[in-house]
């Protein structure tokens, strides 16, 4: 575990960290997922193809862009349609910019090296018609492997949410790994090493924790307060977790946690009318 943080440059403007805190401050604490499922397109009244993608995504960003603090689309959602979907992601993400939300780009990216330096170009560099606010990142080859993400990110000020700990029952294997030293422990703090570098109330490196882990938090001695990252929750609604199981799971680190609905806010499309009403009242159960 690093000590110190490796890289000293500093952000040269405003983070993420501080644009996220200042959008959850003024919002509420939710993230819409942009997830264009065959099953959600079909429902919405849509073909499954390149088209129905840009009108579900474009409608989405139309209709939660002033409620939400971010909105996620789904990498893999658009990767499947080709190069014609990942213009569409592109369209999406400026949209988002245009719009006023932050966006998360969903994209669970991890490597070495060159590789891992082409990642973040893509995902993080000024002028890269892929870069968005933020984007998820896999540390399950090493937390350090993430070095050209996270010290691009602090450069252009942007973010990214590192894996942590999920609810799939897949991740417990790795996650869970060493109790009390769990990896998911080791990965918490070394976000919070990270963090070091960023001043205000929010760092631009988080963390993303499931919303259905129950305990797992507790059982494995993860604190996550000391990170001073956002928390990218995914799991309210259509995944079953309720604002309360938020609050039970996450207990003093619940004013870091950025919720995250997908389905649970998307089944009310296609009318941005709906969507808007589903949003709302999701954000004042997280209120509550």
């Amino acid at each position: 575990m690093p000590e110190s943080v490796s890289s000293q440059q500093q952000p040269v403007r405003e983070s993420f960290g501080s644009r996220l805190a200042a959008a959850m401050a003024d919002r509420g604490p939710l993230c819409v997922g942009i997830d264009p499922h065959p099953q959600l397109l079909a429902d919405w009244g849509l073909n499954d193809d390149v088209a129905g993608l840009e009108r579900f995504s474009l409608t989405v960003v139309e209709a939660v862009a002033s409620l939400a603090a971010a909105v996620k689309p789904q990498v893999a959602l658009y990767e499947r349609h080709g190069s014609a979907g990942m213009a569409v992601l592109e369209r999406t993400l400026a949209a988002c910019s245009e719009a006023g939300v932050l966006s998360i780009a969903d994209a669970k990216r991890g490597d070495i090296g060159s590789t891992m330096a082409a990642y973040a170009d893509a995902w993080l560099r000024d002028g890269s018609s892929l870069a968005a606010d933020s984007v998820t990142l896999s540390p399950y080859l090493g937390f350090e492997s993430l070095r050209p993400a996270l010290d691009l990110a602090a450069q252009c000020g942007r973010g990214v949410f590192v894996l942590a700990l999920t609810s799939n029952p897949e991740g417990k294997s790795v996650q869970h790994v060493g109790g009390s030293d769990s990896v998911a422990r080791r990965i918490a703090a070394a976000a919070a090493v990270e963090n070091q570098r960023y001043n205000g109330s929010l760092g631009s490196v988080g963390l993303v924790v499931g919303a259905t882990i129950g305990s797992a938090l507790e059982e494995l001695g993860v604190e996550l307060g000391p990170v001073r990252g956002a928390i990218l929750a995914p799991g309210l609604g259509a995944q079953g977790a309720t604002p309360a199981d938020l609050r039970a799971t996450f207990g003093e680190a619940y004013s870091s946690v950025l919720a995250t609905s997908s389905r649970g806010i998307l089944a009310a499309g296609p009318s941005v009318e709906a969507l808007r009403a589903a949003t709302q009242e999701t954000l004042e159960g997280l209120r509550a």
